[in-house]
């Protein structure tokens, strides 16, 4: 679709009245807010061009125009000028962020509430995750006598661990093996290799001697199933509240938050550096009222995870997809310096 350039200026005015205002807009105001000498006969016209588009709605037949969700998607495609963030922003930005950049975890949930309280959306951030990765390296830790940590690293940085408890007592026999084991069939292997199946036929393959380690390698193939899903911290729901527009949706919207394996399919729908996901391009019917703007973070130069929000479709698009950059920006050099210099490892709750 190709609009002349009094059909975009029309257009944008009327996408940036309605992001600011939440108010129809109509020909007698477009002519002052225009940059050029147009009367309101042929901005009445160019409108109802519009809206034969699908790009302009009319909410009520005496009312003004309202962009739909096609007239966004063309005004980010084409027309919109993103805001430039001052200093002062990005240095308070970074000063909030940089207290829990030695923890991902918790640098993850800050950069969440950073971006609720930015946005006044809901916000999301995934842990990281890649399924390209291969194994770095594996520890094994023992804490009692039948009863070890075991610490999965990636090529990519990500850091899983676990809980174990054995049948029989951790000798330093058992460690001993268990690590030539290890050496011998994980390391540089894939992470997404690593399965119930691939540790039935390694277990079969040792013998009666390694039974008493199966146990522990049962445990290092859910840890590595961890590494490659990724897991969602979501911040500001109650946010959605504050956005009359999304009406009794937001209702809905806030059971669809709990399930988490949707939410991760959403978000992973979304591709590139940057996406903008707008109403009914969404794959899921109770997000067909809102906007997602989701950024994805690297570790290292890879994608891991992803930061965005969620809200309304009349979102500053303009204002806010530049703080969001930026967060993910400064999210991203700060997990990669951490895992150069051996990150802390994300919580987990081991399972005896």
């Amino acid at each position: 679709m190709e609009l002349g350039k009094r059909q975009e200026m029309i257009l944008s005015a009327i996408v940036e009245h309605y992001i600011r205002t939440g108010e129809p807009i109509g020909s007698k105001f477009l002519m002052s807010a225009l940059p050029i000498s147009v009367s309101s006969a042929t901005i009445r016209n160019e409108m109802s061009e519009l809206a034969e588009l699908g790009l302009l709605e009319q909410p009520h037949t005496s009312a003004g125009r309202i962009p739909s969700q096609s007239g966004y998607r063309y005004y980010i495609d084409h027309l919109m000028k993103c805001d430039e963030l001052s200093q002062e922003e990005r240095d308070s930005l970074r000063s909030q962020l940089e207290r829990f950049a030695g923890n991902p975890e918790k640098l993850l949930g800050k950069a969440s509430e950073l971006l609720a309280k930015m946005t006044d959306c809901a916000s999301i951030a995934t842990t990281p995750t890649d399924e390209g990765a291969i194994v770095k390296k594996i520890e094994l830790i023992p804490v009692g006598t039948r009863l070890a940590m075991i610490v999965l690293i990636t090529s990519s940085g990500i850091i899983k661990n676990g809980i174990c408890r054995t049948d029989t007592e951790l000798t330093p026999e058992m460690v001993a093996n268990f690590y030539h084991i290890v050496e011998e069939t994980f390391i540089g292997r894939p992470v997404s290799d690593i399965g119930t199946v691939m540790i039935q036929t390694l277990v079969a393959s040792l013998g009666a001697g390694a039974l008493s380690m199966s146990p522990l390698f049962s445990h290092l193939a859910d840890i590595a199933s961890k590494a490659v899903q990724a897991e969602i911290h979501l911040e500001g729901e109650q946010n959605l509240l504050h956005h009359r527009e999304l009406g009794d949706n937001v209702f809905e919207m806030m059971q669809f938050f709990d399930e988490d394996e949707k939410l991760e399919r959403a978000v992973s729908a979304n591709k590139g550096s940057l996406s903008v996901t707008i109403g009914k391009e969404n794959m899921f019917r109770q997000l067909e009222n809102t906007s997602m703007i989701i950024s994805r973070y690297n570790i290292r130069g890879h994608e891991t995870g992803a930061i965005g929000i969620i809200g309304p479709t009349r979102l500053d698009y303009a204002k806010l997809i530049p703080g969001i950059e930026y967060l993910t920006e400064l999210v991203s050099k700060m997990l990669t310096d951490t895992f150069d210099d051996g990150a802390e490892p994300m919580k987990e709750d081991g399972n005896g």
